[in-house]
Order: C-alpha cells, then structure tokens, then sequence
C-alpha cells in the first residue's frame, strides 16, 4: 500500500487496481478526533477484494475547491482506478463533497447515490438527507469512478455490501456490486471480490475465464 503517493504509483500486477481513499472533515484533518473513515474502508477492502489492490490516502478538511483538487490529484496524478470519498454528504453548510466530486466528474453515475440511500432508509428516515453522488472523471488517456460514502463505519459497510436476512439472502444490494464491472467498461484493472462479502456482478460475457489447474 502507498499511502501517501503524489506521483503515478506502480503496480505490482497488470490487473492491481489502485483506489485512492479521501476521508473530508475539519476536525478529524485538524486531530481534535481520530479518523474513521479510512481505516473503516481499508479494512472493508482487505475482506472484500480477492484480486491484487493498493491504496492511497487523504485526510483533509470540509473545503471545496480542496477536495476537487484533490480528486483530480488522485485520477490524473497518482492513477488511480477508483476512488472512494467519506464524509460532507450532509445539508449542513460545511457539506461540500458532492458539490466538489461533480465539479470534476464527466459522468454523473446516479445509480450509486439512489442506491446507498435504499439501503440506508432501512434503518433511518433521515437517509433523504444524504447527498452522496457518484461521478466518471475522464482525461485523454484514462478514467476513474468517483464514489461519496457516508461518514460513519457502519454506514460505509451497510452501503457497499448491502443487507440480508437471516439466510444469507440479498435484501438490498450493495453498491460494490456494480463497481468492479463499472471499471471493466472504463478500461480499468479486472477486480475480483470475495462472495462471502459481495459478490461482484458482471453479465455472463464479461466474466474472465480462469485458466484450468494443472
């Protein structure tokens, strides 16, 4: 993992993904409190993604123009493939995040907000708050999806996994499930996913035969 990266990182496989993490608030990039965006997607990840994957990350404060640069650091600077923001998806008026990630994206991607608020209404009413928005930012030579998450822990698991019942079966879809052939079709790395957490969904056509075992 390259955390800190601010130069095109290298990957150690054709098919590593590279996914920059962006935690946004005042007092957590200020150190009145620990972050727990990050380390909340990080650790999601680790279960999640069964194929080669490195992480680059930023910690920094409710300013818009801040976070489009930051954005467009990651995408066009760094390389990365996906990018994962938490945080300032709020009403309040230091809640910037959507503003910013449209500001640099190509493609507005609606699904993903539309869905993440499915799932969250399951447990609060006050998910028609949330403004989360999912963006494609596209240069000459490549293009990245940009996600909002919400804030909090639990929330960020809840929306990238979905729900079940009891017996295992999908109640709400995540939004992960779209994401790995999100990147197929933008021309990024093929990522894989572990289906005991999500199992990621491609049309028969799209799905990467493994070669026989010798």
């Amino acid at each position: 993992m390259n955390a800190t990266a601010t130069s095109p990182v290298a990957r150690s496989h054709p098919d590593e993904i590279v996914i920059g993490l962006v935690s946004i608030s005042d007092r957590a990039s200020a150190g009145t409190y620990q972050d727990e965006g990050i380390p909340a997607l990080r650790d999601w990840l680790g279960k999640a993604l069964t194929s080669p994957w490195q992480v680059v990350e930023r910690l920094i404060p409710d300013e818009q123009a801040l976070i489009s640069k930051t954005l467009i650091e990651l995408v066009d600077v760094v390389g990365c493939d996906l990018v994962l923001t938490t945080g300032g998806t709020g009403p309040s008026r230091r809640d910037v995040t959507p503003e910013a990630t449209l500001a640099v994206g190509t493609k507005e991607m609606p699904g993903f907000g539309e869905q993440m608020r499915q799932v969250s209404l399951k447990f609060v009413p006050t998910a028609i708050l949330s403004r989360q928005v999912a963006v494609i930012r596209e240069t000459p030579s490549r293009a990245a999806l940009i996600v909002n998450l919400p804030g909090q822990p639990k929330a960020i698991r809840e929306t990238l996994e979905g729900l079940r019942d009891a017996d295992g079966k999908p109640v709400v879809q995540g939004v992960f499930a779209a994401i790995p052939y999100c990147i197929d079709l933008i021309g990024g790395p093929y990522m894989e996913t572990d289906e005991g957490v999500v199992k990621a969904f491609r049309p028969k056509s799209a799905v990467r035969v493994k070669p026989a075992a010798v």
